[in-house]
C-alpha cells in the first residue's frame, strides 16, 4: 500500500466512523423507547394481577412474555402448586434446592455397584506425616460388591438425608438431555453504564464524580436517602452504602434481622414507591437480605419512570473503614483493570451480574461451541442442585482435636476458585451404570474418574483411619452435609470425580468406594478464558496495592482486587441458577399467595417471599459450579505444587498431622500449628492469614471460631510470631 492509498483508506474509515456513530445513536434511542414500553407493559401486567380470575398463561400470551417472566413481575399469578412452593430459604446464595421427584431405589434392595480400584500415587514429599496405613501395592479387582449388611454409622447426631438417583427406563432419558432451544450465546449488545454514587450513611458523606459533599439524611429511611442524594446528584441510578447500614436501624424491635431489613425497605414514602423494573439488568421489587439487601425505587408520581437502587458496598468487598472517596476510587480501578481485558466491560449492580455478563463475552465465535453452550434439562439441573454441595464448612470438635489448642493457625487459599476454571464439563453427559463401570479396564475407570464427572457412590471409611473425612454425606438440618471420618462408617452420596479419585488415591489409606452410577461429561474449557482474564485483572490490582506510592491508592487497589474475587466467586455461583426467590407485599387484610414465607409486617403491608422454581435462564450451568466446588473441596485436602509437569510438594489438610485440623472454611483451613507450605502468591496457594498463640480453648461453635480467627489475624498483622 502506498501513501495515497493509505490516505484514501483513512478517509473511508472516517466516513465509516460517522455512520457507526449515527447507528449507535439510533440504537440508543430505540433502546430507550423499548425500555419505556417494557416498563409500561410491566405495570399493566402487575395491575392485571389484582383481578381474582387472572391467569398467568393468558397474561403471558397477551403480553408476549413467557409465563416465567409474568410470574417474576406479578408473583400472585404464579401457577406453581403450593406444595412445590412450600420450601423455605434464608439465604438465596446458600440455599439448597429441593430434591427432584425422581424414582428411587427401594430401600430393601441395594443398587448394583462396582468397587473402584485403589489408585496408586507417588510417595509423599519428606515434610509430610507418616501414612497411617500402607498404600495398596496393586489395584483391587473390580467385582460386583456384596450388599452392605451394617446400617450406616453417622459421624454426628444428624439424620441421614436421602439423595435422588438416576431413574431407569424412559424417565432416565431426561437426565442425558439438554433443554430444547435454550443456549448460552454471546451477546450482541453492550451493557448500559449506570450513574453511581457512594454514600456513608453514618456520616452523610456522598462521593459523586470528583467531589464529596455532606448530606442531611434525616431519619435515614429509604425515602429520605433518595431525596437527599437525588437533590445533590440528579439522575443517580445506583447508591452504594459504604458504612452505616441504615437497614439495621431499630433492629432490636424485630424478632429477626431479616424482619428489620424488610421493614426498612418498605418504609412508606410519599414520593417513592417500589420499582416494577425495566431494562436488561434491573429487577422488580426489593431483595431482602440480612446484610446486603437491595432496594429498588421509582418516583411515586411516575412509577414507570427512572429506577434508583440502594445497595450495599459489601456485595463487592468489605470497605473495612475506607471512606467514600477510596471506595469510589476502588470502583474506578476495578473498571480500568477489567477494561484492559474486555473492551466492553461494564460494572453492573452486583458482582454476580457483572461476572456472568463478562463471561458471556468470552463465548467463542469459532469452533464447536461457537453457537453457544446448551443448557441441561431441568431434571438434570435439579439433580445437580440436590447432589452438588458448595464449599466445605466444618468445625472439628474434641476428642478428634485437643480441648486446648497449642495455637490456632489460619491458612487461606489465595483466589482459590480461579485455580479450578481451566477445565469444565460441556455438552450432554453420558450415563455410566454400575455394570458399565465394572466392565471398564482399570485405566478406563481412572480416566473416567479424572474426567469431568459426577458420581453416585457408597463409601466406607477404612479401618484405622484417624484423619479428617474425605467425602460429603447428606444429612438433615441446617448443615446439609457432613464429612464422616469414623472407621467403618458407611454412607451413600454423590461426589465429583476429583473427590472420588482422592478417596481412592490418597497417600494415607485408600477408602472403599462402590460406584452406583454416574454422569460423564465431555471435558471442555467454557470458563478458561473468563478465568484467565479475571486472574490477570486480579494480579494487576494486587501488584498495584503493594507498589503504589500513595496509601489511598494502595487501599483502593486492594479493595478492587477483592472485588475481582467477588466477580469470580458470585459469577460462578450465578451459574448454579438455584430456584428463583421472589418477594412481594400484600396489603394487610388481603389473602396472601399460597406457599409464602412472611418476612415482616407493618400497619399497611405484609412482606413475603417464596421460591418459584427454575426460570428459563440461558446462562444456567450448575454443572460448571458443581465441578469447580468439587475441585475446591478436594484442594482443601490435597493441593499439588508443580514445577512444569513435576509435582514437587503438597499442601492441604491431609498433609497436616492427624488431630491438628480444627476448621474448614470454604477456601481455607485452621490448624494447631504452622506447616512448611510454600507461598508463591499464585491462585490456589496457601497463605498464612492468622496466628493466635496458645494455649487456646477449642471453640465450641462457628461464632466462637470466627472471634478467635479475628484475634489471630490481628496478632499476625501486629507482628506476632513469624
Amino acid at each position: 500500500m502506498d501513501r495515497k492509498a493509505y490516505t484514501a483508506e483513512l478517509a473511508a474509515l472516517r466516513e465509516l466512523r460517522t455512520e457507526i456513530t449515527a447507528a449507535e445513536k439510533a440504537v440508543a434511542a430505540a433502546r430507550k423507547e423499548l425500555d419505556k414500553l417494557t416498563a409500561q407493559r410491566a405495570r399493566k401486567v402487575a395491575g392485571l394481577a389484582g383481578y381474582e380470575g387472572a391467569q398467568a398463561p393468558a397474561v403471558a400470551k397477551a403480553s408476549g412474555l413467557s409465563v416465567g417472566d409474568v410470574v417474576r413481575i406479578a408473583p400472585l399469578l404464579d401457577p406453581t402448586p403450593a406444595a412445590v412452593r412450600a420450601a423455605k430459604t434464608d439465604d438465596q446464595a446458600a440455599a439448597e434446592p429441593p430434591a427432584p421427584e425422581v424414582p428411587k431405589a427401594a430401600p430393601a434392595a441395594e443398587p448394583a455397584a462396582a468397587v473402584a480400584p485403589a489408585l496408586t500415587r507417588p510417595a509423599p514429599v519428606h515434610d509430610q506425616p507418616t501414612p497411617a496405613a500402607p498404600v495398596a501395592a496393586a489395584a483391587a479387582p473390580v467385582v460386583p460388591a456384596a450388599p452392605v449388611a451394617a446400617a450406616p454409622r453417622p459421624a454426628v447426631d444428624a439424620g441421614p438425608r436421602e439423595l435422588p438417583t438416576l431413574p431407569e427406563g424412559p424417565a432416565g432419558a431426561r437426565f442425558e438431555a439438554v433443554t430444547t432451544g435454550l443456549v448460552s450465546k454471546r451477546p450482541n449488545f453492550t451493557q448500559q453504564a449506570r450513574s453511581t454514587v457512594f454514600l456513608d450513611a453514618a456520616t452523610g458523606d456522598l462521593a459523586v464524580r470528583d467531589r464529596v459533599v455532606r448530606l442531611d439524611l434525616g431519619a435515614r429511611t429509604p425515602g429520605e436517602i433518595l431525596d437527599a442524594v437525588l437533590a445533590t446528584a440528579p439522575g443517580t441510578e445506583r447508591i452504594y452504602i459504604t458504612a452505616g447500614a441504615p437497614w439495621h436501624d431499630g433492629a432490636e424491635r424485630y424478632s429477626t434481622l431479616k424482619d428489620a431489613v424488610a421493614a426498612w425497605l418498605n418504609t412508606p414514602s410519599e414520593r417513592w414507591t417500589t420499582a416494577v423494573g425495566s431494562g436488561r439488568d434491573k429487577l422488580a421489587g426489593h431483595f431482602v437480605h440480612q446484610r446486603q439487601p437491595v432496594g429498588r425505587y421509582a418516583p411515586a408520581a411516575s412509577p414507570q419512570g427512572p429506577v434508583t437502587e440502594i445497595r450495599s458496598m459489601g456485595e463487592w468487598f468489605d470497605p473495612d473503614g475506607a471512606d467514600v472517596t477510596t471506595c469510589r476510587q476502588a470502583f474506578t480501578l476495578l473498571w480500568q483493570a477489567l477494561r484492559r481485558h474486555w473492551d466492553d466491560a461494564v460494572l453492573m449492580g452486583s458482582p454476580s451480574q457483572t461476572g456472568r455478563d463478562l463471561w458471556s463475552r468470552t463465548i467463542p465465535t469459532t469452533g464447536k461451541w461457537a453457537g453457544g453452550y446448551p443448557v441441561l434439562s431441568e431434571e438434570l439441573r435439579a439433580l445437580l442442585h440436590a447432589t452438588g454441595g458448595q464449599g466445605r464448612t466444618e468445625l472439628i470438635l474434641p476428642p478428634r482435636v485437643p480441648e486446648q489448642l497449642p495455637a490456632l493457625v489460619e491458612y487461606d487459599r489465595t483466589f482459590a476458585y480461579a485455580k479450578h476454571l481451566w477445565k469444565s464439563p460441556v455438552g450432554t453427559p453420558r450415563r455410566i451404570t454400575a455394570a458399565a463401570f465394572a466392565a471398564m479396564t482399570e485405566a478406563e475407570q481412572t480416566k473416567a474418574l479424572m474426567s469431568c464427572s459426577h458420581w453416585n457412590v457408597r463409601v466406607t471409611v477404612p479401618a484405622g483411619w484417624n484423619h479428617v473425612g474425605l467425602l460429603p454425606a447428606p444429612v438433615t438440618g441446617d448443615r446439609a452435609w457432613i464429612y464422616p471420618s469414623e472407621p467403618g462408617a458407611t454412607f451413600t452420596t454423590w461426589a465429583g470425580g476429583a473427590e472420588v479419585h482422592l478417596a481412592l488415591a490418597n497417600h494415607l489409606a485408600p477408602w472403599k468406594v462402590e460406584i452406583l452410577g454416574g454422569l460423564l461429561f465431555e471435558d471442555g474449557k467454557p470458563l478458561d478464558e473468563w478465568g484467565k482474564r479475571l486472574k490477570a485483572a486480579w494480579a494487576d490490582l494486587t501488584n498495584l496495592s503493594r507498589m503504589h506510592g500513595d496509601e489511598r491508592q494502595r487501599t483502593a487497589a486492594y479493595l478492587a482486587s477483592r472485588a475481582v474475587r467477588s466477580v469470580l466467586l458470585f459469577g460462578l455461583g450465578g451459574f448454579a441458577q438455584r430456584p428463583r426467590l421472589v418477594s412481594g407485599t400484600t396489603p394487610v387484610g388481603e389473602a396472601l399467595p399460597a406457599g409464602v414465607e412472611i418476612l415482616g409486617q407493618d400497619d399497611q403491608v405484609v412482606t413475603w417471599q417464596r421460591q418459584a422454581g427454575f426460570s428459563r435462564d440461558p446462562y444456567a450451568h450448575p454443572e460448571w459450579a458443581a465441578y469447580v466446588w468439587s475441585g475446591a473441596r478436594t484442594a482443601l485436602l490435597d493441593t499439588k505444587y508443580r514445577q512444569g509437569k513435576d509435582v514437587i510438594g503438597h499442601a492441604g489438610a491431609l498433609h497436616a498431622e492427624p488431630g491438628t485440623v480444627v476448621y474448614f472454611g470454604t477456601d481455607g483451613i485452621a490448624l494447631t500449628g504452622r506447616r512448611p507450605w510454600p507461598y508463591r502468591g499464585e491462585p490456589g496457594d496457601y497463605l498464612l492469614k492468622g496466628h493466635l498463640t496458645g494455649p487456646v480453648e477449642h471453640p465450641q461453635s462457628q461464632e466462637e471460631y470466627l472471634k478467635l480467627r479475628a484475634l489471630g489475624r490481628a496478632e499476625l498483622a501486629a507482628g506476632g510470631e513469624q
